[in-house]
């Protein structure tokens, strides 16, 4: 039998996020000013990125001011994160490489979704977060997205809006917020005119339509955004 191919190592990365495949764009810059902005993240405080991929999310949360720590099976993210302290892990069978109580924010995007029992990677996430943490969690939205979600053959566990809650509310975090979420920068700054329009371009756009505009992709592409404090007490 052939080798197995894992969620984060370096053929997946390479493939799926190569360069041509996936070129690098400012919106990662753009994300994680928006979430220093949404959620009042201090300068200077200590992030984790879970599944950090290439890095680029997490380049921006540094160019902000923020300390970042990442994980991977990969080390693409040494290439756009040489200053940050960057570890090797295989997430699925062994526990996040930091002490307990670390960080004060640990962010992922499009990771949960890979587990076949993510409730150990929340209990990782709630063991290094400090009293206080903020946990932020981007995670594709099964109710709009399921027609395409196993496109990614390493997609194991799908999420909605009350399985996202629940995860991290049965692991005991507090102030538990859950809500869809769009990649398009636009619909952060004019919600009231483009996110009607993202959603009628989604109703009348057909999903196999392979397009290279951005607003239709990411009009259809519809993503949960999760934000979960753990107890001070």
């Amino acid at each position: 039998m052939g080798e197995q191919v894992g969620d984060g190592d370096d053929r997946y990365v390479n493939l799926v996020y190569n360069e041509s495949r996936t070129p690098l764009t400012d919106y990662p810059q753009k994300l994680a000013e928006n979430l220093i902005q949404r959620f009042s993240i201090d300068s200077g405080a200590l992030l984790l990125d879970i599944g950090c991929g290439r890095g680029e999310v997490l380049r921006g949360f540094i160019d902000r001011g923020l300390v970042g720590h990442g994980v991977d099976q990969s080390r693409a993210a040494e290439k756009y994160c040489p200053e940050a302290d960057l570890r090797i892990c295989d997430l699925e069978t062994q526990p996040l490489p930091f002490p307990d109580h670390t960080f004060d924010v640990v962010y992922s995007k499009s990771v949960i979704e890979h587990f076949y029992h993510p409730e150990n990677l929340v209990a990782e996430i709630s063991r290094v977060l400090r009293p206080n943490g903020l946990a932020i969690t981007l995670t594709p939205d099964w109710d709009t997205m399921y027609r395409v979600f196993y496109e990614d053959f390493t997609h194991r566990t799908p999420f909605t809006l009350q399985s996202l809650e629940d995860i991290f509310s049965l692991h005991g975090f507090a102030d538990v917020h859950v809500h869809r979420f769009r990649q398009l920068p636009s619909t952060w700054k004019h919600p009231k005119l483009a996110l009607p329009l993202a959603e009628l371009t989604r109703s009348i756009t057909p999903w196999r339509l392979k397009s290279k505009s951005k607003w239709i992709r990411f009009s259809k592409e519809i993503m949960l955004l999760g934000s979960a404090r753990k107890p001070s007490g």
